[in-house]
């Protein structure tokens, strides 16, 4: 076999030096006809207890089916996958950190072995965000394939999904449920595999690396167990391989004009918070400065077109019944970059023109949407002086404005604690602290006193503040990624009890109502509280993470 001569191929895998690494492929069953073809690696985040991730299993071997067909030869490896439903409490520490766990992961397989290009079967929550950072990072030819939503649970009155289980346990405790509908919901609120069926953070990233050209049309919201997804994967797969061929890189898409769509994309449809994490973490892994300010300059010139559980009674399902992401687009399409370039060759208004919306109780006009603006503001003010997130389309009209008293808490525990034991007040202002990139450290997410809050019936009374982060599937008056954090010296960490609070999401503001001169005389007595880790992965984390505002990265020398 002349090495030499092969059109493609790692130059690691060619010529007399190739012997060595042929010879481990050759042991584990590669011919010398698949060692000619592109080695496309299949980047799978398959975990057995995870439903977002337990639904790739068939997903990867049709995608390996594809590969083949295309003419190229795949070779699978896993990453880390998180599921946020799993870890609560002090799992959730693990949680973002993961992000960037996944990104090194896929660094080091293709720095460390001989691939030509990339499919990624991305997961649910930091999964997708990672493969996302870790494409950019490896700049291999790369398509994603989300692995779909779950089916919503359709009974006579009411449609479940998993985030009705969070405010089941506030509505539990409220007295406002029996223990035997709690046990219903539990058992029953899962209907199948797939991502979390609401627009959460899974497929809020799922959607956005469609949007981004990342996929074939609908791959983010066809759900899992449908019986059109084995030939998408499969055409996934062939396309992976063409992508190869043509030497087309995740940078070719990666542009200023796409992170705008995207960013305009999830304002539309009301994304999760986590997703301006998330696409700032990508844009500091392409060079590009993204701020925080650029987002909600985007929210006031984007309106809300469709909103999803749990704010509402639609799912990802039916956004896919209305034509998927392609049909937001469409509606969005004057304020979009058309010529940004998609996977299939063609241009995002190539792919939109023979698109339309399918249901317009899904996916509002342009002229007629349900909010002037996009789903996301961004609050500063005295608290949040470098700023922090809402999900303003996911908060009671009651509480887009409010002042209230602070309850302060220095970590989740203390909170659920105090919505428990039945202290807290309406009016309160939550607040929760030491809960940030580095504080948590990991910057946890508020998802069960988030729903708490809800299922009590607090929601229309009690406002929620913190250095921490809320979940996609989190509604209510949930303020996060309050920066500076506490564990920084941010005035979050001068906060005391009853101190007044105003929040005013219309002004875009978030102040602590203390004068300058007693906060200065708090800031000098102010002790950083000692690190809750300080070694393994988490404490090395903790000493080089940016703050939230840039993305809760891991930070380097450009």
């Amino acid at each position: 076999m002349d090495e030499g001569n092969q059109e493609y191929g790692h130059p690691t895998m060619r010529g007399v030096t190739g012997g060595y690494p042929r010879s481990m492929y050759r042991c584990c069953g590669y011919t010398d006809e698949e060692l000619r073809r592109p080695l496309i690696g299949v980047v799978t985040a398959f975990f057995e207890a995870h439903p977002g991730s337990r639904a790739l299993m068939e997903q990867v071997a049709a995608v390996k089916a594809g590969i083949w067909m295309g003419g190229g030869t795949p070779v699978e490896f896993h990453t880390v996958a998180v599921c946020d439903a799993i870890a609560q409490g002090p799992g959730m520490n693990y949680s973002l950190p993961s992000r960037e766990l996944v990104a090194a992961e896929i660094e080091i397989m293709t720095g460390a072995h001989p691939f030509d290009g990339l499919v990624f079967l991305s997961c649910c929550d930091k999964s997708a965000p990672g493969m996302l950072m870790g494409a950019v990072r490896v700049g291999l030819p790369s398509i994603f394939l989300p692995p779909g939503p779950m089916m919503p649970r359709r009974e006579e009155d009411r449609v479940l999904v998993v985030s009705d289980i969070k405010e089941a346990m506030g509505e539990l405790k409220a007295g406002r449920i029996s223990p035997a509908e709690f046990d219903h919901i539990e058992r029953t609120s899962c209907a199948s595999l797939g991502v979390c069926s609401v627009m959460g953070t899974g497929m809020t990233v799922a959607c956005l690396e469609e949007v981004l050209g990342l996929t074939l049309p609908g791959a983010s919201t066809l759900p899992a167990v449908d019986s059109r997804r084995p030939a998408l994967a499969k055409e996934t797969g062939r396309m992976a391989v063409t992508l190869v061929r043509e030497r087309r890189k995740p940078s070719q898409f990666l542009t200023p004009a796409a992170l705008d769509n995207a960013i305009k994309f999830l304002l539309a449809v009301g994304g999760s918070s986590n997703g301006v994490l998330h696409l700032t973490a990508l844009a500091y892994e392409l060079g590009m400065d993204l701020a925080l300010q650029h987002f909600d300059n985007l929210s006031r010139q984007t309106p809300c077109l469709a909103r999803f559980k749990p704010t509402g009674n639609l799912t990802p399902v039916d956004l896919d019944e209305a034509g998927g992401v392609r049909a937001v687009l469409k509606e969005l399409s004057p304020h979009l970059d058309l010529s940004a370039p998609w996977v299939s060759g063609k241009t995002l208004g190539e792919e939109l023109k023979d698109t339309g919306v399918k249901r317009r109780d899904v996916i509002r006009p342009l002229q007629d949407p349900l909010m002037p603006e996009g789903g996301l503001a961004v609050l500063t003010g005295s608290l949040a002086p470098r700023g922090s997130i809402v999900k303003q389309s996911a908060v009671n009209p009651k509480m887009l404005v409010h002042r209230g008293p602070a309850r302060v808490c220095n970590c989740e525990e203390e909170v659920r604690e105090l919505m428990l034991s039945g202290r807290v007040r309406a009016g309160d202002v939550l607040v929760i602290r030491y809960e940030g990139p580095k504080g948590g450290p990991g910057m946890r997410e508020m998802s069960i006193p988030a729903a708490l809050l809800v299922g009590m019936g607090l929601g229309d009374s009690v406002a929620m503040v913190t250095d921490g982060r809320y979940s996609g599937a989190t509604r209510g008056p949930c303020i996060g990624h309050v920066s500076p954090e506490a564990a920084e010296g941010g005035p979050i960490a001068l906060v005391q009890e009853g101190d007044s609070i105003s929040i005013d999401i219309p002004r875009r503001r978030l102040e602590l109502e203390v004068a300058p001169a007693e906060l200065e005389q708090r800031r000098g007595a102010w002790q950083n509280p000692k690190p809750v880790k300080t070694s393994g992965f988490l404490g090395m984390y903790a000493r080089q993470v940016s703050s939230a505002d840039q993305g809760a990265v891991i930070l380097r020398e450009r």
